[in-house]
């Protein structure tokens, strides 16, 4: 293994056409799956998407974005506590996790082992991209992939034989997220000092001056993650929840 792949590693947004066998994607899923759990109960489920057409119709609802179109597979990594509970009821037990706790858990575990998929997969040669467009149409995506209730889908993850090297990304120092014995009280310029990294970046610099506004922060404030947007999607999710019985 590759000791400096975790400071260089990338996001691969653009595929080649060569295809990632089935062996290598399942021996990818299965060594992920000794990821910790929560209680071992494994509270996830993987939709594996490589017919053509089905690829089509997933993708759309991720926006047609070139990772999601150009990819060889697609996996929607689920919260799942629709088996388990099926699984204490033909048992004869009385499973009680239609509740936001149970919810918090199942989403633990689905993060934790999409996170493990990524891994295993870039360091078999691999490229992937986080398709950070599930949780805007989670209701539409669960009826494409048949989901029943007590699912959720919480990460959508593109795999294939990378195109390109992937583009470089910033991140925040050490010392702006790592604190020791309790959280800070940060003042205005401590957190000027821990963004300063991000306002530098020039791909960020060139947002900034596209979207016309004055700094990185208004970017994501005003254009990017906008009460306008966030509001909606959280009412869409919350009712999705409720349909799904975590709430």
């Amino acid at each position: 293994m590759d000791d400096k792949y975790f400071i260089t590693r990338r996001s691969v947004r653009r595929y080649s056409d060569k295809k990632v066998s089935r062996e290598l994607l399942d021996s990818i899923l299965r060594e992920a799956m000794k990821a910790p759990t929560c209680g071992n109960m494994q509270l996830y489920s993987v939709i594996v998407t490589r017919d053509e057409e089905k690829k089509k119709e997933l993708a759309a609802l991720h926006f047609n974005q070139p990772a999601a179109t150009g990819a060889d597979v697609l996996l929607t990594i689920c919260a799942d506590y629709h088996r388990f509970t099926r699984w204490c009821e033909i048992n004869g037990g009385y499973p009680a996790y239609d509740n936001f706790l149970s919810f918090t858990s199942a989403v633990t575990d689905a993060v934790i082992l999409a996170q493990q998929i990524v891994t295993i997969a870039e360091m078999r040669g691999l490229g992937t991209c986080y398709l950070g467009t599930v949780t805007y149409n989670a209701p539409k995506i669960s009826e494409l992939l048949h989901l029943p209730e007590m699912t959720f889908p919480i990460a959508a993850i593109s795999i294939g034989y990378p195109a390109e090297e992937g583009e470089e990304t910033e991140r925040l120092d050490l010392s702006g997220v790592v604190y020791d014995e309790e959280y800070p009280e940060l003042s205005d310029d401590m957190i000027r000092n821990i963004y300063k990294v991000k306002e530098e970046f020039a791909p960020n610099k060139k947002f900034v001056e596209e979207n016309g506004k004055e700094n990185l922060a208004q970017v994501f404030s005003d254009i990017r993650y906008p009460r306008s947007l966030n509001e909606p999607v959280t009412a869409d999710l919350l009712e999705f929840m409720k349909k799904q019985r975590f709430l």
